[in-house]
């Protein structure tokens, strides 16, 4: 009964005028930025930030609008990868594998509408299981101290790298990176700066929302222009769309075992959409064998990493709401949001904020049958969204980024800041180096730093109370398994290769 109350609740915050309109506009502007190759949810979602402060929106608005975008941009990443063989995001690639087999064979049609509906079923699924879980998981966080908090921030931070990038040493200097420049600013405990430079601007710390910006957006419009001109994608026609009710109905089972995995695996602290999408490609194709037909245009092999990702993508709200945890590259932008709105995520959002919590949940759940309402009869407007050439789409970019930044701060600092952010992650990425944990770093360190002082208070200065409890004890060895299994992982089990056209 109390989860009912609940969802009144959310559902009286949701459907207001003014939530309705922004999930609807958060869910088109979603597919098109995640229906555009390159961009996906994260550099979606940052770019908009800006904008959702410059309204002046409060917090249950901001977070409906943003998350509506981030579910639009899981849905839009197939669009690209079926007609272009080029996945709109990374987690959109394992449905290039057969997507775009099915859409050369003249089955553009069906494969978008199968991946739209699996998409919705998906996130449907795993916006219920979010209601359901997320309150019991907020109790259990309420036995974290701040031995456990360090260990569950260490957790994020390994698997996070672990899945983020094909080299760990990588993956954790990026984490070190960011948690040194979680470290500028002013000590809490003695009032001095430190590495500031003598820069005053320094003096408040490094603005975690100039670095996502210029992390994700700004070295977005540097790999285009890089990149411009260089290669082209040779796109299929996408001819009459009609609902496969045939191909649906033998998919069921697909659809719903794959979002119960991609679920299990977004709530996973860092394993993310990615690992969704891949884990349930790969179950589904050992289901069917070798005459299940994977690769060469399967039904199955659409509905299966689309029903994952879009799963994963709701769980990972699940440690970012109940343990302050992002479960995602994009949900460490959203925590990013909350954090600036004054919300602490953690145990105690569910009792002090229910409206903001239960809003968003009631919110979610209507911007899925918009999606599908959207996906499925109004395919081809998205479709066209994909001859965008990218003189129009760079300064648009480049003009929300600097004047969205510029409205929230007034300083001229932030945006040089912001294009050093944008030159480092560009230089990143072309080291292979993720950013993701770059950014988690920033959001996490601070209160890393507080709870790990804590913890050496309360221990007197004991180091191994940080492992003294057997929750923490867990939380360690989690850790280290979430860092190197993807070592041993990555080495003994062979991912499928991209179908070359």
């Amino acid at each position: 009964m109390e989860l009912f109350s609940n969802l009144a609740l959310g559902f009286g915050v949701a459907l207001s005028p003014l939530t309705l309109f922004l999930a609807v506009v958060g869910c088109f502007l979603g597919t098109i930025i995640g229906a555009l190759p390159g961009l996906g949810p994260s550099n979606g979602v940052a770019i908009l930030i800006p904008i959702t402060f410059s309204l002046g929106l409060d917090a249950t608005a901001a977070l409906v609008l943003l998350t509506s975008v981030y579910y639009g941009a899981m849905y839009g990443g197939r669009i690209s990868s079926i007609l272009l063989n080029i996945p709109g995001d990374e987690p959109a690639m394992m449905t290039t594998l057969d997507g775009y087999p099915m859409a050369k064979n003249g089955r553009a049609g069906d494969a978008l509408v199968i991946s739209g509906v699996a998409s919705f079923v998906g996130a449907l699924l795993a916006t219920l299981a979010l209601a359901l879980v997320a309150p019991y998981l907020a109790r259990i966080a309420y036995k974290f101290g701040p031995a456990e908090y360090f260990a569950l921030y260490a957790l994020a931070f390994a698997t996070l790298g672990g899945m983020a990038s094909n080299n760990q040493a990588k993956a954790a200097l990026a984490s070190f990176i960011g948690l040194g420049i979680a470290l500028i600013g002013l000590d809490n405990n003695s009032g001095f700066t430190r590495f500031t430079g003598g820069n005053l601007h320094l003096s408040d710390g490094v603005d975690f929302l100039v670095a996502i910006v210029g992390l994700f957006a700004v070295s977005e419009v540097f790999v285009f222009i890089e990149t411009h001109g260089k290669s082209s994608a040779v796109g299929v026609k996408l001819g009459k769309v009609t609902v496969p009710w045939k191909d649906l109905w033998e998919t069921r089972w697909t659809m719903l075992r794959s979002s119960a995995v991609g679920f299990i695996a977004g709530v996973l602290p860092g394993a993310g959409a990615s690992l969704g999408s891949f884990m349930t490609y790969m179950m589904e194709k050992g289901i069917a064998g070798e005459n299940g037909g994977f690769g060469s245009g399967a039904i199955k092999g659409v509905a299966a990493p689309e029903a994952g990702n879009n799963a994963a993508a709701g769980g990972a709200l699940v440690p970012m709401l109940t343990l302050g945890v992002p479960g995602s590259g994009t949900t460490a932008v959203l925590l990013a949001v909350l954090m600036t709105l004054n919300i602490t995520p953690g145990p105690t959002l569910f009792s002090d904020r229910p409206d903001v919590v239960w809003g968003l949940i009631a919110s979610l759940l209507i911007a899925n049958f918009v999606l599908l309402a959207m996906n499925v009869p109004m395919v081809k407007v998205f479709v066209k969204i994909l001859m965008v050439p990218p003189a129009v789409l760079l300064p648009a970019v480049t003009m929300i980024s600097f004047v969205g930044i510029y409205s929230l701060s007034g300083s001229y600092f932030d945006l040089v800041l912001m294009i050093a952010f944008g030159v480092m992650g560009y230089a990143f990425r072309k080291m292979d180096i993720p950013t993701v944990p770059v950014i988690l770093g920033i959001l996490l360190g601070y209160q890393m730093e507080n709870n790990l002082r804590h913890a050496m208070t309360l221990s007197g200065g004991e180091w191994t109370y940080l492992f003294s409890s057997p929750i923490a004890a867990v939380l360690w060895i989690a850790a280290f398994l979430g860092f190197f299994a993807p070592v041993f992982l990555r080495r003994y089990l062979k991912k499928p290769q991209l179908i070359e056209d």
